[in-house]
């Protein structure tokens, strides 16, 4: 079985390809079923698609939608395996009744709790300072299991045989953490280096359907155990491969990805976006700016970038850029499109003549030729060489970039934004 892959799409459908019992560790943090109209994560409307699914019909639709899925992960779990259900309050205790029918009560081991301590306060409960991890053994008894391997918590506790409790207080991501990006379900390392490390031998196979911001991954990588990640984002796919890439992964294969003029036509207009500000190594513009005529920034140079989801673009969208490239205070963009028409070369052209230089980019050319494209952007050298991953700054990723209103009229093709 393949390893070193992150697979983009449905996890239900790549999980139902995956051979029986060829996986050691599952750990998935599912989308929590909270109260929020809509999660904003990475601003594609493929999570948009997923939060509908799941939502549907209410706690016992979400449950039947999860069950559906982890029905095939109990599958391909070896009898040695185990499963981490990551969970907070709304849904774990309907989580674990529905745990208890695939696997069986007898195969439950731990409802572990994580105490975080940051988070918000309330007059009217108790705040709430803890997620649940729901750990289930294929066959009980038989499980890998090493506690030993977890590094003990405090100088009280080193040197002594004294085993992590069934609550561990590993805090939270704060603000000026080295791994923090920005994604707000984003998990510490440290949490997912003990689950690695005491369920899953080295260079076993640890599986995450639900990877996310690659955090699982990067605990395996580090911890010398191989790995699947799958995710339905191709934006969420992107960002996982730069950061393999930062812990030594050199090699990562993204499988699914949109990779041809057909597949970036159907991408809903934010997804469109995403994967071209990603394609280019660029920086995705906040709402505000994408208001005044930029969807983000070239790498290094941080010249203007317009994407238009559309063909034979015309001559005011090149006059609308010109203003936007003019009071941003630079004297170089680029509009990427599908194709351009008459009027844009034009305007292009004439444009350049008054000292500001708009250069027009197909689609066509990013998927062909991009090494020339970043040379036009001043990313790869004249050479063509491209820079590696490593000198690629990892994003950070914004989530006021789009509301939930504008994702879920994008998801349901209304017209793309300005």
């Amino acid at each position: 079985m393949d390893t070193g892959v992150v697979y983009c799409g449905d996890n239900r459908q790549r999980l139902a390809l995956l051979p029986r019992a060829s996986v050691d560790l599952i750990y998935l943090d599912p989308p929590f079923f909270s109260n929020r109209h809509y999660e904003v994560i990475w601003g594609d409307e493929a999570e948009v698609r997923s939060f509908e699914d799941r939502w549907e019909g209410g706690i016992y639709h979400y449950v039947e939608w999860m069950k559906e899925r982890v029905i095939d992960m109990r599958r391909v779990l070896k009898p040695t395996g185990s499963l981490y259900l990551h969970c907070d309050w709304h849904a774990s205790h309907y989580l674990k009744v529905m745990l208890d029918e695939v696997f069986g009560a007898a195969n439950f081991l731990n409802n572990i709790v994580w105490c975080y301590g940051l988070g918000g306060s309330s007059s009217r409960y108790w705040p709430r300072k803890h997620d649940d991890i729901l750990w289930y053994a294929n066959s009980p008894g038989q499980q890998y299991f090493q506690a030993d391997m977890v590094p003990a918590t405090s100088a009280r506790m080193a040197g002594q045989d004294k085993k992590a409790p069934d609550y561990w207080m590993i805090p939270t991501i704060n603000n000026q953490a080295k791994e923090r990006l920005g994604y707000p379900t984003q998990k510490p390392e440290e949490l997912l280096e003990r689950v690695v490390r005491s369920s899953c031998p080295e260079g076993g196979i640890v599986l995450d359907p639900f990877a996310g911001c690659g955090t699982t991954l990067v605990a395996a990588q580090r911890l010398r155990r191989k790995w699947i990640g799958i995710d339905i984002s191709p934006t969420a796919c992107n960002l996982m491969r730069r950061r393999l890439h930062k812990v030594g992964a050199l090699d990562v294969r993204l499988v699914d990805m949109p990779a041809t003029i057909d597949d970036l036509r159907k991408l809903k207009p934010f997804e469109f976006q995403n994967w071209i500000v990603d394609r280019i190594n660029g920086v995705q513009a906040g709402r505000k700016s994408g208001d005044m005529g930029i969807d983000g920034w070239t790498f290094f140079l941080h010249d203007p970038v317009q994407i238009k989801q559309s063909e034979a673009i015309g001559r005011n969208v090149i006059d609308n850029f010109e203003t936007a490239v003019t009071r941003d205070g630079k004297k170089r963009g680029f509009v990427i499109a599908f194709s351009f028409g008459h009027g844009a070369v034009e305007e292009a052209a004439r444009v350049r003549r008054t000292g500001l230089d708009v250069q027009l980019v197909t689609v066509a050319d990013l998927l062909d030729r991009l090494d020339s494209v970043m040379v036009q952007m001043g990313v790869a050298s004249p050479t063509g060489a491209l820079p590696g991953l490593e000198a690629v700054p990892m994003p950070t990723i914004d989530s006021s970039r789009h509301s939930a209103d504008e994702l879920i009229r994008s998801a349901k093709g209304d017209p793309e934004p300005n």
